[in-house]
Order: C-alpha cells, then sequence, then structure tokens
C-alpha cells in the first residue's frame, strides 16, 4: 500500500492512496506508532478504505512528509557516487578500503525533515548549495543486533529522500575530522508516498530492487541511476544500525546518494562550471520509480549571525 501525510482543509492527517484519491486514516495518529505493531498499518487501511469516511482528491492535497523519523541514519552505499565525490579537492580522490568493509553513516537532523513540494531555504552563508537523491527505508519492527537474514522483517516502507547539502559548510567542518554536520543540518525533503515493500515485488533485483532514480533542476535532467546499484542492502544497513544499538519504529536509513544524484560529485569528475551550485529560484526535482518524488522550490534564508572562539590557544 501506499500511505501519505497530509494538512488539506487545515486539518493534518494520515491516508491510504486509493488510485486518485487520499482516503483518511483515524485522526490523530502518525505512522510510526501504526508501523509498531504488526498488521495495525494494514487493518486501518482496510477500515478507511471500507467506511471512506474521508476521501479528498490526491491533486489538490497539501501533501506534508509522510513520517517525522525519530532518528535519521545517512549511509554510503553506492560505490561511483562515493568515487566521484572523494574526487573533490584531490584529482586522483579513490574510495577508501573501509567502504567495502562497513555500510558508514552518519546521524542527521530529524526535525529538518520536510515536506515534498515545500520551500527550500539556502543555509546562513552557504555558496555551494547541493541537493543529494536517495531512498530511505522506514523501521517498522523494533529490534537490537539484527541479523542480515532477519533484516527485512524490521523494514516497513520506503520513502523517496533529498539531503539537501551545505557542501562549502561540510568540507570546512570535515577538517576537523568529524563526519559532516551542520552542513547536512538544512533541509532533508521526503515524497509524497510511504510505500510498504509488497508495492515494489515486480521491481526486486537480486538483493535490491531496480527502480529508476532521476534528479532535474529547473526540469533539466542532471543525473540518474537505478536503486539497484547499492553496494550494500538495506538488510544490511539495518544489521549494522542495530549492532549494539535500538532501532525502532520510524527510523529513517537512507541509502546514501546514487551515481550521478548530486553537484558534488559531478564537481568531483567534471568541475564545477557545468553544474552551478543552488540558487534562490531553482526548483529541483527528483523521482523513483514506484515511490514517487519531490519538487522543491530554493528560496533565500537568513543572515548568517558571526561567532567566535571565546578563548585561542
Amino acid at each position: 500500500m501506499r500511505i501519505a501525510r497530509h494538512a488539506t482543509g487545515g486539518r493534518t492527517r494520515l491516508a491510504v492512496v486509493d488510485g486518485d484519491e487520499l482516503v483518511g486514516l483515524d485522526a490523530g495518529v502518525e505512522l510510526p506508532e501504526l508501523i509498531g505493531t504488526p498488521g495495525r498499518l494494514a487493518a486501518a487501511a482496510d477500515a478507511a478504505l471500507q467506511f471512506r469516511a474521508d476521501v479528498v482528491p490526491l491533486s489538490g492535497a497539501e501533501l506534508l512528509a509522510p513520517l517525522s523519523p525519530p532518528t535519521f541514519r545517512d549511509f554510503s552505499t553506492f560505490y561511483e557516487h562515493a568515487n566521484g565525490i572523494s574526487r573533490n579537492g584531490s584529482p586522483a580522490g579513490g574510495v577508501a578500503p573501509e567502504f567495502f568493509e562497513i555500510p558508514t553513516f552518519y546521524f542527521s537532523n530529524p526535525y529538518a525533515i520536510t515536506g515534498p513540494h515545500a520551500d527550500v531555504p539556502v543555509p546562513p552563508g552557504c555558496e555551494l548549495f547541493d541537493f543529494e537523491l536517495e531512498v530511505g527505508a522506514v523501521i517498522g519492527t523494533a529490534g537490537r543486533d539484527v541479523a542480515v537474514e532477519d533484516a527485512a522483517d524490521h523494514i516497513a516502507g520506503f520513502v523517496v529522500l533529498n539531503d539537501f547539502s551545505a557542501r562549502d559548510v561540510q568540507f570546512h567542518e570535515m577538517r576537523m575530522r568529524l563526519g559532516p554536520a551542520k552542513g547536512k543540518d538544512g533541509s532533508t525533503t521526503l515524497g509524497q508516498f510511504f510505500v510498504t515493500p509488497d508495492e515494489l515485488a515486480p521491481h526486486r533485483s537480486g538483493p535490491s530492487y531496480d527502480l529508476r532514480m532521476e534528479v532535474r533542476v529547473n526540469d533539466e535532467l542532471i543525473g540518474g541511476d537505478t536503486l539497484a546499484n547499492m553496494s550494500w542492502t538495506f538488510e544490511a544497513l539495518v544489521a549494522y544500525a542495530s549492532r549494539g544499538a535500538d532501532v525502532r519504529p520510524g527510523d529513517l536509513l537512507g541509502s546514501g546518494t546514487c551515481q550521478n544524484g548530486c553537484l558534488a560529485e559531478l564537481w568531483g569528475r567534471y568541475g564545477r562550471d557545468g553544474y552551478p551550485p543552488l540558487q534562490p529560484g531553482d526548483v529541483v526535482t527528483t523521482t523513483v520509480e514506484g515511490l514517487g518524488g519531490t519538487r522543491n522550490r530554493i528560496v533565500p534564508g537568513a543572515d548568517r549571525h558571526p561567532i567566535a572562539p571565546w578563548r585561542t590557544a
């Protein structure tokens, strides 16, 4: 099934997608709560479709992010993306051998999650603003130290994910040998739909899904890939995220950026001349076969307030 969240008519609620209509679920319930109990989401959707007490056209709905994840781990699983972005600042570049040893991730900001059609402000002081086309897996069943062979049972569904990035801020802060933080702190948009795995079964390709991924700026195709090119599966991401730690319903695990799915990768391969950073007025559109997508307008952000250390060495 496909689930959307919308604020049409001033009321925020979840709905099951039925053709070109949104059929409302019980008011006041959110997606992490529904997917945390096996069978509860399906039962709620079946009841909604039977009684159809609240139906609105999909075309006129004010769509929001389908969920607010309590945590957001963003991985790096596409080798060609990692290879391209590694060339920023070093033409030789190269992917560290650890790429194939662990599916590395950083914790991103769950408060930065926003809707599929929301305006996205340029972060304060950012001059190299970028997008990142990804797919996110959503945890349904809680777990800890989950084995790879059991991990599929912990994935409730998938969403399109666009991790907007302040690249100049990111490159600056990572000189301190810590992961990206403030450079990823602004906006992450989620696609219109939360999609359960059964919907994607026809696209199964080995341990992944052959889903076409594309990103456009001002309707011009910038890059694309297939989700099947992940070097690490979502089951492996669940297993690694839960190693010695809890994963809980609603937790979001990002696939990382696909090949040619961001400007920084293209800058690493070809330089910046042909791929300018995002500016106010640009519109970024992502699509993933079977999952939907996002369409966000870039708008001016706030001024940057200066800061200074209290004491220096």
